[in-house]
């Protein structure tokens, strides 16, 4: 025999026994440690179930606690009795009652046996970790936590931060350096019995009572004292989510479990028949010799993670809806969104629809009713053109819209008659290409016939409103791409703009634009916007409007040089 199994014990007895019983039949003694929250009619039960396995220990029980001392104390208690009653094992690995041997057992002894004095644990320092938590990284041996971070956590918190206040540190025993590393080792018996028997032992065991999580750092510390080949891995396939709560495996998992090449899994869940069944029969031992992986399926976890704390771009639902500000990009896809330039251009959506390759919306938030495009009174994902069910959550709206049209451009218009819902909402997202032609909307109120007095003050609130929209894309937590022209900019050369907007979204045929739209009469719009700073109302984001004279706009398409030779 060249291996012995430490195995602590807290619940799904059962299942407990299953694995007892391939790790001893197969040739390796095990040393059981009970959970003393186990009751004791459970507790003999359980005994008697083991009653006919001669290789089987039961050690003295203690009640343990997750990263408190107690496990320690535990393994410590199990592993001495492990080395007295055992004496010809070579190798003990610290094992749960959740621990599922995924390759035959003989495999995993020739594999010891090729590496006799290799010690298998984590052990790294606390600068080369990147998963501790709370800024508890090197302080989790430099304070003292006599409290429960599970039970206590207000207390924990409390005098964690009292220590800091005061400046109190903790020294550390002359002669370690403080390792951390998964708490699921495989040791040979020079190494533990050295740990064990450290003539220091007392104080290291007063030293380790009160750092954070011991489990994780005793073993990994004083096997770089006594060690003199350590492999600072694990044998034991155990993966944690961002939470550091260890991911559990299920029946669906088979097939990922056998690609990791690794000899133990935790943790199983204790209802994973298939797992259960699988890997404890003889019928599947098939020696591979390969060396242990969990490489080979780290991608799968990584992007099982960033699932769940991300979720999918877009992808809003009631089984999933993702914390704001947490979700990534706000939609699914790239849109585009033009402020101005239906007030500026007849028919625009028409001619725009038919220069590029997307859908080309009206606008999806004017007040009356959604204008999909080809006037549609539904749309992809269940959309309807009312505006009282769109704007009872305009984002969602929104976000609906474009997860649903995956893989086809969508274009709006919008303007601040709209619903400005979410006008933060698409600031915010990487996704939107958003231009704006500033102070369009007066074209519209230019060609009106309404009082002079009411144009006045619908245009004092438009511009109020469209002045807000332009400070969200401007600020600092905007991540859209946005270009904005003034509206005297704009008519002065709107070929320019016309042809990035072309541009980014993706043109149908031609790379350059052949024509334009056609653009609204201007004449003695210069005038009226005089007549409105007249009114006491200055409208500054049209951009320089002379009043005696109208601007020219030049239709002529500018084209690239080229060299002729």
């Amino acid at each position: 025999m060249s291996l012995g199994i430490v195995m602590l014990v807290h619940d799904a007895l059962d299942r407990a026994e299953q694995l007892v019983r391939h790790w001893a039949t197969h040739g390796c003694p095990v040393v059981i440690h009970v959970d003393d929250c186990v009751t004791g009619k459970d507790y003999t039960d359980f005994v008697a179930a083991m009653s006919d396995l001669d290789n089987v220990r039961f050690c003295e029980r203690r009640h343990c606690e997750w990263g408190r001392w107690s496990l320690v104390a535990a393994s410590q208690t199990a592993s001495e009795l492990m080395l007295k009653a055992f004496p010809e094992v070579r190798h003990i690995m610290l094992a749960s009652g959740s621990c599922l041997p995924l390759r035959p057992v003989s495999e995993m002894l020739a594999y010891l046996g090729h590496r006799p004095q290799t010690d298998f644990i984590e052990s790294v320092t606390t600068e080369d970790v990147p998963w501790t938590i709370g800024g508890l990284d090197i302080e989790r041996f430099t304070l003292r936590f006599p409290f429960s971070w599970k039970r206590h956590r207000r207390l924990f918190d409390r005098y964690v931060e009292i220590q800091r206040r005061l400046g109190f540190k903790r020294s550390i025993p002359e002669g370690i350096v403080p390792h951390l590393g998964s708490q699921w080792w495989c040791l040979t018996r020079k190494t533990l019995s050295a740990i064990l028997k450290d003539p220091n032992r007392l104080e290291y065991d007063r030293y380790f009572k009160r750092v954070w999580i011991p489990d994780e750092s005793y073993y990994q510390t004083l096997a770089r004292r006594h060690s003199n080949r350590i492999e600072s891995r694990s044998l034991t396939l155990s993966k944690f989510d961002f939470q550091g709560k260890p991911h559990i495996f299920y029946d669906d998992h088979l097939q990922l479990l056998r690609r990791s090449d690794c000899f133990v899994a935790r943790k199983a869940w204790r209802h994973a028949d298939k797992l259960y069944e699988s890997f404890l029969s003889d019928k599947h031992e098939v020696l591979t010799g390969a060396e242990p992986n969990p490489g080979k399926i780290d991608r799968i976890f990584t992007k099982a993670i960033e699932r769940r704390t991300k979720g999918r771009s877009g992808l809003y639902m009631p089984s999933r809806f993702p914390r704001e500000g947490y979700e990534g990009n706000v939609t699914a896809a790239r849109y585009t969104v033009l402020e101005g330039f239906s007030e500026l251009f007849d028919d625009f959506e028409s001619w725009l629809s038919d220069t590029v390759s997307a859908r080309v919306h009206g606008h999806i938030f004017a007040e009356d009713k959604v204008h999909f495009a080809g006037s549609a009174t539904n749309f992809f994902g269940a959309l309807s053109d009312s505006a009282t069910l769109r704007d009872y959550n305009a984002k969602s709206f929104l976000t609906n819209l474009i997860w649903s049209t995956r893989g086809e451009r969508q274009c709006f218009q919008f303007g601040p008659r709209d619903n400005q819902d979410v006008s933060w909402v698409m600031a915010k997202d990487p996704n939107a290409r958003i231009y704006v032609v500033s102070g369009a909307w007066a074209v519209k109120l230019f060609h009106s016939n309404e009082d002079f007095s009411d144009i006045r003050r619908e245009a004092a609130r438009l511009q109020k409103i469209e002045s807000d929209h332009l400070t969200a894309l401007r600020s600092s937590f905007a991540r859209a791409r946005t270009h904005v022209w003034s509206l005297a900019d704009f008519v002065l050369n709107p070929a320019e703009p016309l042809q990035a907007v072309v541009d980014d979204i993706g043109p149908r045929t031609a790379t350059r634009l052949t024509s334009l739209p056609k653009m609204k009469p201007l004449q003695g719009f210069g005038q009226f916007l005089q007549d409105l700073k007249n009114q006491g109302m200055h409208p500054y984001l049209m951009g320089d409007f002379p009043a005696g004279h109208d601007l020219v706009p030049t239709t002529r398409i500018q084209r690239k040089p080229y060299l002729v030779k």
